[in-house]
């Protein structure tokens, strides 16, 4: 219960009361009133606007989990029926992912500068360490159901946090022909993973994760099929995985956003704009239906005799169905003696159609961090508009990128590598002696699709001079223009600049550039 506030008086109000009691009682119920409504309008319950806002309250869990499975589902139905939904989605796998990300490897040097003798043999780890993660990748082997690669799996894990909320990764060791990393990766959607016997919540479990008293992951209860796939006859149970193993390694990886201190599962893409899009959905689909039936021209021919123009054989009874009236393009219809008909003007195409359904997008881009250009694909604007559409959804995409990285690319990444290092496949002085020097190895950094110029001549221009003042490199604008690897394209340079020099192309001096060093400022 909400206590009632103390009211304290200044001088100024013992004053005014003591020369006029009157004034001063309406000062003390001024006071009053302001201390019970409080500072902020938008908590008072005294102004009609503000009066029916009910609000659910609660912990993170409390007021997320129940809706989450409703959620998911008409996060799903969008992205399988609604175009505009499933292009949203799109647009984001697409630019954060696009055809996956790619790793670079960069070790620690002040760290393992003991342990390799020249530039070289970093150089050399490196490209070792990326070849060994690459083969892996780029096999379906990786996939416990051999059937996507790397790259696919990155595609399938973003675009399922997006629909779902989250998404399970588990991980297995099976030993196959002709692999010598062992690692596989079982994806378990989010529904799978539900509270034994779907049990209600608790202090230590809610929505199927069990967690100690700090809140972390102990365990994971997955089920052994989807809980509505009931066309599968085999026998629903839950099974607990544990979250680490004995020596601290993670086995399950939950891949989530966290929105809200101590949440525990993740909420879909499209859940704030749900309603919006169904709504938008289905006003779309009746103009549509409008717009067909006004451009269907329909021809009444009222006649005084009873045969009329209709048909010639009579219907089954010997009577037509005189209700059955059906339009169609070019129909003509024949009316009953004494019917008359009446065709009203539907004024169709809506002429406030589009300028309604931007309106919305532009909310709707809003609140899913897409420009409206972007996420309607729709480019009318000046250049200047477009780029600025397009640097504030990079903004996005690369923020996603990032989180896709940490969450699940370097993870992995780092278990191959410790996999081929502990199968000696890769020299690795000291790896397992502490945690310093193990990190200091798996540095490694995750290159994506280029974000696109809308003006190819002036990106390249502005990055040539990014390079020329010092405040980027060029495997860094390789990464930006092209989202491909400097270091990998860097030996095919050289060889067509030789082979320009064979055929005369360019004159065969070489210019030679100076390395700065230490005791040279240049």
């Amino acid at each position: 219960m909400r206590k009632f506030p103390k009211i304290s008086e200044s001088w100024l109000d013992k004053a005014i009361s003591y020369i006029n009691p009157q004034a001063g009682l309406k000062r003390f119920e001024a006071k009053t009133r302001l201390a019970i409504a409080g500072g902020y309008t938008g908590a008072r319950r005294d102004r009609r606007q503000t009066s029916n806002w009910s609000v659910a309250d609660g912990s993170a869990d409390n007021v997320t989990l129940p809706d989450l499975p409703e959620l998911r589902q008409r996060s799903r139905d969008l992205l399988r029926n609604a175009p505009l939904a499933c292009g949203a989605v799109n647009t984001v796998v697409t630019n954060v992912v696009g055809t996956g990300l790619k790793v670079q490897s960069h070790l620690d040097r002040d760290v393992l500068k003991d342990y390799f003798k020249s530039e070289d043999e970093f150089d050399a780890f490196e490209r070792n360490a990326e070849r060994i993660f690459r083969n892996w990748a780029e096999n379906q082997d990786c996939d416990i159901t051999r059937c996507q690669t790397f790259s696919e799996i990155q595609n399938l894990i973003l675009r399922s946090v997006l629909e779902s909320g989250d998404i399970f990764i588990l991980k297995r060791y099976v030993e196959r022909p002709n692999r010598s990393i062992n690692l596989a990766l079982q994806i378990v959607e989010a529904d799978r993973v539900a509270n034994p016997d779907f049990k209600a919540d608790s202090a230590t479990l809610a929505g199927g994760v069990e967690m100690d008293s700090d809140g972390a992951p102990v365990s994971y209860s997955v089920c052994n099929q989807h809980p509505t796939d009931y066309q599968n006859q085999k026998e629903r149970k839950f099974v607990k995985v544990p979250a680490f193993d004995k020596y601290g390694n993670r086995q399950v990886f939950h891949i989530f956003s966290r929105t809200r201190p101590g949440l525990t599962r993740g909420v879909p893409y499209l859940a704030p704009v749900i309603e919006s899009l169904k709504q938008l959905d289905r006003y779309t689909e009746a103009e549509v239906m409008a717009a067909v039936v006004s451009a269907m021209f329909t021809v009444f021919i009222k006649s005084e005799d009873e045969e009329g123009l209709a048909p010639m054989t009579p219907s089954e009874g010997g009577k037509r169905d005189d209700g059955d009236y059906k339009l169609g393009p070019g129909a003509i219809l024949d009316l009953q003696p004494n019917e008359n008909i009446e065709i009203a003007d539907p004024k169709r195409p809506n002429q406030a159609f589009d300028p309604f359904v931007q309106a919305v997008l532009r909310q709707v881009g809003v609140a899913l961090e897409l420009p409206f250009e972007i996420l309607i694909k729709h480019f009318t604007a000046s250049y200047s508009a477009a780029q600025a559409a397009l640097v504030e959804a990079w903004k996005f995409f690369s923020s996603r990128r990032k989180w896709l990285a940490i969450q699940l690319c370097q993870p992995i990444y780092e278990m191959v590598i410790t996999e081929a290092i502990a199968k000696g496949e890769l020299n690795a002085p000291n790896f397992f002696a502490n945690t310093t020097i193990r990190n200091a190895y798996l540095g490694a950094e995750w290159i994506g699709p280029p974000r696109g110029q809308i003006d190819q001549l002036k990106e390249v221009k502005a990055a040539q001079t990014r390079i020329e003042i010092g405040v980027s490199t060029l495997a860094e604008e390789t990464a930006i223009l092209t989202g491909g690897d400097f270091e990998r394209k860097y030996p095919q340079i050289l060889k067509e600049y030789k082979l320009k020099q064979e055929a005369g192309l360019i004159p065969k001096e070489v210019i030679q550039t100076q390395q700065p060093t230490k005791n040279n400022d240049a």
